[in-house]
This record gives structure tokens, C-alpha cells and sequence, in this order.
């Protein structure tokens, strides 16, 4: 069992029901959530000690945050109850033809006042062995950019590995700044999650030629960047086909010493929450990797647990790796 620490704002979210727009809701659920808190709850469940380095206000629902958290087995010893604004966001939840939609509300929240002199790197980073973030945490505000990055430079310092999900989120900063601080980011990470449109519109890549075939495009995007930054040893992504809001097609991909795997395609009828289902896909590959598994069995498991998400409302993916794998064997059929 390994020691896995997540860095990242925990967020309220509030959702209408199916059907129902924001504009004439009246009301509205309430689940807990946060890519980085969602990737803690999924490694919980596959039996890692989990731990988030957050903050946020003092109050009621901070209570609910906390012991939701420690319901799924994560550790909250390293979240700051300070400040006064909890981040916030509001699904409207798609259907058919009719694509989700999110309204954020992270403005001047607890952890943006966060800065490097908050940072008691023994606490945080005792006993730990791997840390992952996502580029959501930085773009909430510049002190962010500068805990991220100081997180970083000391875990890589520490020995611990660093996991780094891009999770470019176009409402909350602009392609040129997120380019701008991922490229300074990459060179303390080892395990990436990025996509092709990652490499255009972020890293200022070529696109490639649409002659070339999905995976030979993603293999020779994966290859540039390993020669740029040759301390990254795992790239990953997944490719969506959106046919509704309620059918999607998932294929994903894991690359490793010049080489591209790739899993099936997967089918996912009925969508309940298509929220983390990325998360599930990260958490899913770092169970792999650091189980050792060939590199196939990684993928398949992580783009599996992916489409068990899309069937479990809420943020987090609350299966077991026995029920990934169920599902990799059996597909849906009843397990008796």
C-alpha cells in the first residue's frame, strides 16, 4: 500500500434535475467533489492511504466536505479550515441533443489565498510517495501558481513522484497563460495526462496531419514532448466521441517508453454523471503503474473504471478493482 497525497480546491457542486434547467430549477443536489479530491477518494477505494492538501472556511458544510471524505477513507489532517468562500459550481445536467452545462462560482475562495508561506513541507509531504495535482489548481488564482510549483520543486527534491493532470478549464484563465505555466510545471513531473488539442492549443505543437491516424498523431505529440522533458515516464489520455449527452464512446491511451497502447473501445449507454469521469481515468492508471502491471492491463483497467463512473451519480468513482474488473470480463451481466 502506498502513501498518495492530492493538492487541490474541494468544491461544492449543486445540480438540477435531469430535465430541468438552471433557469427554472427550484431544486438542487448537493454532492462534494474537486478533481484532485475525487482522484483521493478513487485510490481509497483501491486500497491506497490517501491524504488532501487543501483549505477551506470554518463552517457547516466544511463539516459535510469532512465527513464525506473520511467516509470514503481519506484523510483530512491536511486541510486548513481558514477563509471565509468555499468553491462552488452549478450543473446543468444534460440530456439527448442537450449538452451539460457548468456555471463556476471560485472567486476569491479559501484555498486562492493560499501562498509558499503556508507551506510546512514536513507535515505535508511526511511519509508520502506520490503527489498529484491538476492544472485546475493553479488556475484559480497567482498564489496558486507559486504553491503549485514550490509543491512540486520540493516533492521532486523529496524523491516523490509527481502526477499532473493538464485539466485545462477555458473559464477559468486563457490557453496562453495555462501554456505558460504548464511548460514550467513539466519539468518536475512523471506521470502526464494530456490530449492532442493539449499539445495545439497549449503547448503551441504543429497540429499534425489528419492524414495521420488518431494514435500515430498522439504517438508522435507523446514522443516530442518525452524528448523535451525526458524526466515525464507515463503520458495518458483518453478520446471521447459524444453522440449525446447520454451516449458517449471512450477509447484510452498510455504511452511509455516510445511506445502507444491503446484500449478497446468502450460504449457507455444511459450516462447518470459524466462528472470525473477523467478523474476515475487518472486514478485508474496511477493503480496500475504503481501495481506494476503490463502496460496493457493499465490502460484497460483505467478506461474501464472511467465508464464505471459514468454510471454512479456524484463526483467520485466508488468501485473496487475487483469491480473494475468484472466488468473488463463480464461486461454488465449480473455477478452471482
Amino acid at each position: 500500500m502506498k502513501n498518495i497525497l492530492t493538492f487541490g480546491e474541494i468544491l461544492v457542486r449543486l445540480s438540477s434535475n435531469q430535465g430541468k434547467r438552471l433557469s427554472e430549477a427550484n431544486t438542487l443536489h448537493v454532492n462534494y467533489g474537486g478533481a484532485e479530491a475525487n482522484v483521493a477518494v478513487s485510490l481509497a477505494q483501491y486500497g491506497y492511504r490517501t491524504s488532501i492538501f487543501s483549505r477551506i472556511p470554518d463552517h457547516e458544510i466544511s463539516k459535510g466536505i469532512l465527513h464525506y471524505l473520511k467516509g470514503y477513507d481519506v484523510n483530512t489532517n491536511l486541510i486548513q479550515l481558514k477563509g471565509t468562500r468555499i468553491g462552488t459550481y452549478y450543473l446543468e445536467v444534460g440530456a439527448g441533443n442537450r449538452s451539460s452545462k457548468v456555471i463556476y462560482d471560485r472567486a476569491h475562495t479559501s484555498i486562492t489565498e493560499l501562498t509558499p508561506e503556508d507551506l510546512d513541507y514536513e507535515t505535508i509531504f511526511k511519509d508520502q510517495e506520490l503527489l498529484h495535482v491538476t492544472g485546475i489548481t493553479p488556475a484559480l488564482s497567482d498564489n496558486l501558481v507559486q504553491v503549485t510549483e514550490c509543491l512540486f520543486k520540493e516533492a521532486k527534491a523529496r524523491g516523490i513522484l509527481i502526477s499532473f493532470d493538464f485539466n485545462y478549464r477555458a473559464k477559468l484563465w486563457s490557453k496562453e497563460t495555462a501554456g505558460q505555466v504548464f511548460k514550467r510545471l513539466l519539468s518536475y513531473v512523471d506521470i502526464c495526462s494530456c490530449a492532442e488539442l493539449d499539445f495545439i492549443h497549449l503547448l503551441g505543437y504543429e497540429q499534425e496531419s489528419e492524414r495521420l491516424s488518431y494514435p500515430e498523431r498522439l504517438t508522435t505529440y507523446y514522443k516530442k514532448l518525452s524528448k523535451e522533458y525526458d524526466n515525464i515516464a507515463v503520458l495518458f489520455s483518453t478520446k471521447r466521441e459524444n453522440l449525446s449527452a447520454s451516449t458517449n464512446q471512450l477509447t484510452g491511451y498510455f504511452y511509455t517508453k516510445g511506445q502507444l497502447y491503446e484500449s478497446p473501445l468502450f460504449s457507455i449507454d444511459h450516462i447518470i454523471d459524466r462528472v470525473g469521469g477523467g478523474d476515475a481515468f487518472v486514478s485508474g492508471v496511477l493503480h496500475g503503474y504503481l501495481s506494476n502491471w503490463n502496460e496493457q492491463n493499465i490502460i484497460d483497467f483505467a478506461t474501464a473504471a472511467s465508464v464505471l463512473k459514468h454510471t454512479i451519480l456524484g463526483d467520485a468513482n466508488i468501485v473496487t478493482e475487483e469491480e473494475v474488473n468484472n466488468m473488463l470480463n463480464n461486461g454488465s451481466q449480473i455477478n452471482r
